[in-house]
């Protein structure tokens, strides 16, 4: 993502909130959250979307009825972003961050009962209350069984967030290392097509540098 040339049209005062970027990056991390030049349209494009600043993301061409899905090599800041995005003062958007191999590894224990509660939300006096999550590194997940059977949990799950997407608005976030290609081997074609309607697509750079270095 590239923010456009020109002056772009804000909500609020991005300078005061990268300073509380900074402090909560550092809270989390214990050290200094330095942002390379080349990563600055994406942490900027995760304030908008968060901060749901309506001017500033018909600017960019961010869809804030969508979620975020962040790509990118391993270690470059993906779920730190998202981390800190969700301990943001001023996030209109809350959401919880889950990886997928605990996802996977809740459903070969307990068994369909988690592709229900990571889709539709877990059952409380027999209704279901959907919440947003942030699915974070797609594709680290292992295949699995249930009692012999075999379920791309992260596939079925992916298809119900997209039913509960278009019938009920609520998004999903996602963080991954694959590339659109590797995705449509895992997860299969309509997976992928359903992505494109329920996500803004950011991507780090391949020179993303490991930050957990």
């Amino acid at each position: 993502m590239k923010i456009p040339d020109g002056i772009i049209p804000i909500s609020y005062d991005y300078k005061k909130a990268g300073k509380f970027l900074r402090e909560i990056a550092m809270e989390l991390t214990h050290r200094e959250f330095l942002i390379p030049q080349h990563e600055r349209a994406m942490v900027f494009a995760a304030l908008v979307y968060f901060l749901r600043d309506e001017k500033a993301a018909e600017a960019i061409g961010l869809d804030l009825n969508k979620g975020l899905m962040l790509s990118g090599p391993i270690g470059c800041g993906k779920t730190t972003l998202f981390r800190i995005m969700q301990k943001f003062p001023k996030n209109q958007a809350s959401f919880g961050i889950v990886s997928t191999r605990k996802v996977v590894s809740e459903f070969m224990q307990q068994g369909y009962e988690i592709l229900e509660n990571y889709s539709f939300g877990q059952q409380y006096n027999y209704n279901r209350k959907p919440i947003v999550w942030c699915f974070d590194d797609l594709g680290a997940e292992a295949s699995s069984k249930y009692f012999g059977n075999n379920c791309n949990v992260m596939a079925e799950i992916l298809l119900s967030r997209y039913d509960l997407f278009i019938e009920k608005g609520i998004p999903t976030h996602l963080t991954t290392n694959l590339t659109a290609a590797e995705i449509e081997q895992v997860y299969g074609n309509r997976i992928r097509s359903r992505m494109r309607e329920m996500f803004n697509l950011i991507g780090y750079s391949a020179k993303s540098t490991d930050k957990r270095l």
